[in-house]
């Protein structure tokens, strides 16, 4: 008898992505009919060389711009047909954005730079530094709640900014090279985090240019010149804890 395997849920569906750039007289096709779908749990890495159209793809997944043409559905919702308003609604509620610098405040403690998010939620009544300390714990800086961005290693700053991403419990963490000024040993730190989290449920998409990165996802979506090349699924790197 075989027993039915787990239902899919889609959280990020693309289909015949495109986007273009006008530079002068030149067309630049930055995506070229891209399409793809990333069920809610996955931890897929996106690769290629500069110029593949990597970052272009992180502001269509996370909502900073709309394609040219095709379609691309967050959660049920069309990016293509939403206003600007809707947009910035749509990041707030389900997107946790952490970049390779880690843009946090250097006068705020890492709590206080936590809280920086859930000032813009529209829910009343939190009690936003309680969420912001359990974010921190979550992420293991609970000690350190209180220590401000240059009392902490680079490490433990991306930590830092990776609470912050989580601070309005998002079902989708988008990161854009999150390793790219940490050393090795950091790097192997932030990416188990990163498959912890995976394996609380959070749907994560990495792009990354590094192979040692990129092993840490169950799936691999490689690109060049603006074209999806290759789809394939791994066995990603062990971590403790996950």
């Amino acid at each position: 008898m075989n027993l039915p395997g787990p239902i899919l849920q889609p959280m990020i569906e693309c289909a015949a992505l495109t986007r273009t750039y006008d530079l002068g007289a030149e067309r630049v096709h930055a995506l070229r009919d891209v399409t793809f779908t990333v069920n809610r749990g996955e931890f897929v890495a996106i690769m290629g060389p500069s110029g593949s159209g990597k970052s272009t793809l992180l502001n269509l997944l996370g909502a900073l711009d709309r394609p040219t043409s095709g379609d691309l559905v967050v959660d049920g919702q069309s990016v293509a047909r939403m206003s600007g308003d809707d947009l910035a609604r749509l990041r707030n509620r389900e997107i946790g954005f952490v970049f390779q610098q880690f843009n946090l405040l250097p006068r705020m403690s890492a709590l206080e730079n936590v809280m920086l998010p859930l000032t813009y939620s529209p829910l009343r009544g939190l009690d936003r530094p309680a969420i912001a300390r359990a974010r921190l714990e979550e992420i293991g800086l609970g000690a350190r709640i209180h220590h401000r961005p240059n009392q902490l290693s680079g490490g433990q700053q991306q930590r830092v900014a990776i609470a912050r991403a989580l601070a309005n419990s998002p079902n989708i963490i988008l990161a854009d090279e999150p390793t790219g000024a940490l050393d090795t040993h950091m790097t192997a730190e932030i990416m188990a985090l990163f498959s912890r989290l995976h394996q609380k449920g959070l749907t994560v998409v990495v792009i990354t240019h590094e192979p040692e990165v990129a092993a840490y996802a169950e799936r691999l979506l490689t690109f060049r010149d603006g074209e999806l090349v290759k789809d394939v699924c791994q066995a990603p790197i062990a971590v403790n804890g996950a």
